[in-house]
């Protein structure tokens, strides 16, 4: 089995690239997906959260507000990394757990979508990284378009993660998504038939 930890910034284009690997023929592991699944209403990392940031985090639900963390976290190091801590051990395992399931399935190709692939320390999980990147501008465009989220909150969130030229440096292969839907379609394209080229499902 090949996994391919795909990564980038926000707003680098990592959703698309996933959507298009899955029309492939590969099989999508969501982080986020596993985060939200990790921290239900009332498990264990649920409580250690509220405990940190207060319930005033919680939608009348129980669930946790994921915006109204993200203003606490995000620009305050300090809140972020204690999030981190919380979040990052216990989706790790699940993650795990799952690839491995997906192993004893016999599944050919497996993509662990994951922004935090890499400051989480995830890459062990995964035989290659491939890194989606795409200019400021461009990302500030995309955030402003997909969720009305203004300059200053966009560079917050921007600055709270790695940098591109960082992320790059532990690339196998970078993919820039400034361009359109069809020019990317053919790049990812192209990388999925060079994974079948090589052969190496083991």
């Amino acid at each position: 089995m090949k996994v391919i930890g795909l990564t980038g910034g926000i707003g680098s284009g990592k959703s698309t690239v996933s959507q298009f690997l899955a029309e492939l023929g590969a099989v999508i592991l969501n982080a986020d997906e596993v985060g939200h699944e990790a921290f239900k209403p009332d498990s264990e990392g649920w409580r250690e959260v509220v405990t940190a940031f207060g319930r005033q985090i919680l939608i009348p639900n129980g669930n946790i507000d994921r915006q109204k963390l993200g203003e606490i976290v995000f620009g305050h190091p300090e809140c972020l990394s204690r999030l981190n801590q919380i979040m990052h051990p216990r989706i790790y395992d699940r993650v795990k757990a799952q690839l491995a399931e997906y192993r004893r399935q016999g599944t050919r190709v497996v993509v662990l979508e994951a922004p935090l692939l890499l400051e989480a320390g995830w890459t062990p999980l995964v035989d290659e990284v491939w890194v989606t990147t795409t200019p400021k501008a461009t990302v500030l465009k995309r955030l402003e378009e997909r969720s009305g989220m203004s300059q200053a909150e966009s560079l917050t969130r921007i600055r709270s993660q790695l940098s591109s030229g960082e992320r790059v440096k532990h690339a196998d292969v970078v993919i820039n998504t400034d361009c359109s839907l069809n020019e990317l379609k053919s790049k990812v394209k192209e990388l999925w038939q060079r994974l079948d080229r090589v052969k190496s499902f083991n």
